[in-house]
């Protein structure tokens, strides 16, 4: 199994970029997977999505750990679930020993957990975001008003939980990618002369599978965006894509 990722400052951003992107093991066979994208109208807005990935690379390890021990087996659901609660209270400990603010908890999210052996997946998406299950590109948008899980911390993780509508699962998984909405905002960065564009775009970083076996696969997809059609993402791009053999 193959994994691909990128994160990518766009050009409307100057200091810093607001997506974090993070994949881990959790077991022999079960790998965790996500993408966050920071609120630019938050404060620091680098530092949530990126507080959140450091946080749940911490978790899997956890998790990771002790799949030595506990030998019984957890449903991917149940993971997903598992995960979540322990970022929850994570964030909110935090919240409170640094005595952040809402403002500095905002971040999409979109969280995956697979199972290599099976080719099963589940997920769910906090806010904005794109999904790509065998070539079917699915895009959660709340017209530039996502929801964000700092929104929420102050409510019991139950109460929050049962309300989420945007989870999705896969079956008999070949290839499946997270991404943030910056991959919606390519667009020219000069006045150069450049081809015509006659290719998607999401298409081409989520479905194509040129250089699939190349580490640097969207190092090198993105620079050919750039030098054949002109185009940058103007928003920070973040993208985890995962291949079976």
């Amino acid at each position: 199994m193959q994994f691909h990722t990128i994160k990518q400052i766009g050009t409307f951003h100057t200091n810093y970029c607001e997506d974090y992107t993070m994949t881990a093991a959790l077991d022999g066979s079960k790998w965790l997977c996500a993408v966050m994208d920071g609120c630019t109208m938050g404060t620091d807005s680098y530092f949530a999505a990126t507080l959140i990935g450091k946080l749940l690379r911490k978790i899997a390890k956890t998790i990771y750990y002790l799949s030595f021990v506990n030998k019984n087996p957890t449903s991917l659901e149940g993971l997903l679930k598992n995960i979540l609660e322990q970022l929850w209270e994570e964030l909110r400990s935090l919240q409170n020993q640094l005595q952040l603010e809402e403002e500095e908890l905002l971040s999409t999210l979109i969280l995956l957990v697979l199972d290599e052996n099976t080719k099963t997946a589940r997920g769910l998406v906090v806010g904005d975001g794109i999904i790509c299950l065998n070539g079917e590109i699915t895009e959660f948008d709340h017209d530039n008003k996502p929801d964000y899980l700092g929104y929420h911390l102050q409510k019991p993780f139950e109460e929050w939980y049962v309300q989420q509508s945007q989870t999705f699962a896969g079956e008999n998984l070949s290839d499946i990618s997270i991404s943030t909405d910056g991959i919606f905002t390519f667009q020219a960065f000069d006045n150069g002369d450049y081809e015509v564009l006659h290719t998607d775009l999401m298409d081409y970083l989520l479905v194509d599978t040129n250089g699939i076996d190349q580490p640097t696969m969207f190092k090198k997809k993105l620079y050919h965006i750039e030098k054949t059609w002109g185009l940058k993402p103007s928003d920070d791009l973040g993208i985890v894509r995962v291949v079976w053999d």
